[in-house]
């Protein structure tokens, strides 16, 4: 026994030992504003940037949005917007434009590689994400002190969905960024006196700026958030006067000044056809049915978020007791006004999609931190204490379902990866064993921590690695072996975006035919054949009397379509003309 006692001691002086240290630096941090801010740019560098260099074009949306901006460098026409040999009319032009100004920039260094580097269209979503993470501390700071307004914003950081979302060549982080970045300026009106700074244009340019930056992203999404949220306030209050600091009129005025330059031209120059189908056929058939098989019932969006806003989600969840029993408060009303129209619109909404609701999770964010630095956990901590096991059950889960998906598609055991994991799971495990001494501060910073060491793990080992999800890569190399023109390139049926991207716009997605057809015309010519399909460009070639041979075979797994497949690729052999 007097050997088990000092040894039990060490024991609990250790667990404590991680927690206590990470809120020391969140007390040191949080001094001063420079200090807060070079934190949180360092933890969100961390939990970003693994895999988003690595990680090839993700299929579709990130493929069709970086192919659309290839082919706006190439035409140089910056005001339509096509893919491949189609016309894109489903979002505006902002993206587009931050992604060709990244490529652009990213061409004077590396040369014409930068067209084909899918991380340098990464960037505008990497810089918004970051970006997102500062205007969470600079929204909190309107309603909670420098220390509380920095554990908000590591909530964000630690958040799943935006670190999807910053790896992504997309429109979603960065209208995030925009939606924010209005939601801080409203928040700075709402709590200002009525008499006070009239004349300070400062938060409106802001807000409108905003604003016109989210339509040029978006279209009406970004007014979609911040409407309810206006409309929910002024009832609220029973008054719209906090409306006056950002100048209504004049900043409507110069939001229309910035977004109507191109939309005038987009419909002068497609003669309406960008509305025809960026509102008649995608916004409206997201409201009315469940567009692209993306469809859930009502209550998709809250189960959703316990893996989407993982690990803040249980601070979240533990703390919202208490933001219902204060509902009434000024900054409770404000934030839940954020938060509440918008999540029930999206509940409602057919199509659902999980980063719809991303732009409330700052409001959560900033809500859950809003308990903590009032102490509201304390009394809720006993009750929901158990949910802070779901740190270390999500990650055991992750962990081994990640594990048995790299069994199949990746090759061998994934061993680089498996130590990261074990840290992980073992730091999410500590967090949890150390909330009832440390409290929810030191507990969710040990998860974040655990987190991070996952995603790591996750982004820049496992995921990469996985070579059987990555076919257009794989595809896309062996026609830089061959030195085949895109021109000169059919497949058949696997037409994903990122072939297009990878391999380049003139690539020919046709029948197995008409992909005989171009290798009898002779020279370097290449086709893809599905092996379902073999026998059928088999047929066709054998009617052409067509001289080919196959150069390689790539099996693989599409994860759009959910099923293994096996690509041959057949090289020409007639002579060119």
């Amino acid at each position: 026994m007097a050997i088990s006692q000092p040894a039990s001691d060490d024991r609990r002086a250790f667990d404590l030992d991680l927690p206590q240290r990470l809120v020391g630096i969140l007390d040191t941090a949080s001094a001063r504003h420079g200090r807060a801010v070079l934190l949180l740019v360092v933890v969100a560098l961390i939990t970003f940037l693994p895999g988003f260099f690595s990680l090839p074009p993700v299929d579709r949306d990130e493929a069709r949005f970086a192919q659309a901006t290839k082919q706006m460098l190439e035409s140089g026409n910056y005001v339509d917007i096509r893919f491949h040999t189609q016309v894109r009319y489903k979002k505006p032009i902002g993206i587009y434009w931050l992604q060709a100004a990244a490529v652009k920039a990213g061409e004077a260094v590396i040369g014409p590689s930068a067209r084909t580097s899918i991380w340098l269209y990464r960037l505008p979503s990497l810089v918004a994400a970051i970006g997102t993470v500062l205007l969470t501390y600079w929204t909190a700071l309107v309603f909670l002190s420098r220390r509380g307004a920095l554990f908000a914003s590591l909530m964000m950081a630690g958040c799943v969905l935006l670190g999807v979302e910053a790896r992504l060549a997309k429109t979603d982080a960065v209208l995030l960024f925009t939606i924010l970045a209005c939601f801080g300026a409203l928040a700075r009106a709402y709590v200002r006196p009525p008499e006070a700074r009239q004349g300070d244009w400062t938060l409106a340019l802001i807000f409108w700026t905003a604003l016109a930056a989210g339509i040029l992203v978006k279209g009406p999404v970004a007014p979609l958030f911040i409407g309810p949220a206006i409309a929910a306030l002024a009832v609220a209050d029973r008054s719209g006067a906090f409306l006056r600091p950002l100048k209504p009129l004049a900043g409507l005025l110069w939001c229309l000044l910035l977004v109507l330059p191109w939309f005038v031209a987009i419909y002068l120059l497609t003669n309406g056809a960008f509305y025809q189908l960026a509102v008649g056929v995608d916004m409206m058939g997201k409201v009315a049915e469940g567009a692209e098989g993306h469809w859930g019932p009502p209550g998709t969006y809250f189960l959703a978020a316990w893996g989407t806003f993982w690990p803040s989600i249980v601070v979240a969840a533990m703390a919202a007791p208490y933001v219902w029993r204060h509902r009434r408060g000024r900054a409770e009303r404000f934030l839940l006004c954020w938060l509440v129209p918008s999540w029930v619109v999206f509940e409602i909404a057919v199509t659902k999609l999980p980063h719809y609701v991303l732009p409330v999770y700052p409001a959560l964010a900033i809500l859950s931190a809003l308990v903590v630095e009032r102490g509201g956990l304390v009394q809720a901590g006993s009750r929901l204490a158990g949910l802070v096991w779901i740190w270390p059950g999500l990650a055991i889960v992750v962990t081994l379902g990640l594990g048995g998906a790299y069994l199949y598609f990746g090759s061998g055991f994934g061993l680089a990866a498996w130590p990261l994991l074990l840290l992980g799971a073992m730091l999410l495990w500590w967090a949890a064993r150390a909330f009832p001494r440390v409290g929810i501060e030191g507990a969710f910073l040990t998860a974040l921590a655990g987190a991070m060491v996952l995603y790591l793990a996750v982004w820049q080992t496992m995921l990469p690695q996985m070579r059987a999800l990555w076919i257009s890569e794989r595809l896309a190399a062996v026609v830089k072996q061959q030195g085949c023109p895109a021109a000169k390139v059919a497949s058949f049926p696997y037409q994903e975006p990122s072939l297009v991207f990878l391999v380049g716009t003139q690539i020919n997605y046709v029948l197995p035919n008409e992909a005989a057809a171009l290798l009898k015309k002779g020279g370097c010519a290449l086709a893809f054949m599905d092996a379902r399909f073999t026998p059928a460009f088999e047929r066709h070639a054998g009617l052409l009397a067509l001289k080919y041979h196959a150069v390689a075979t790539i099996s693989g797994f599409t994860y759009n379509g959910g099923r293994p497949t096996s690509i041959t690729v057949f090289r020409s052999d007639e002579a060119a003309p």
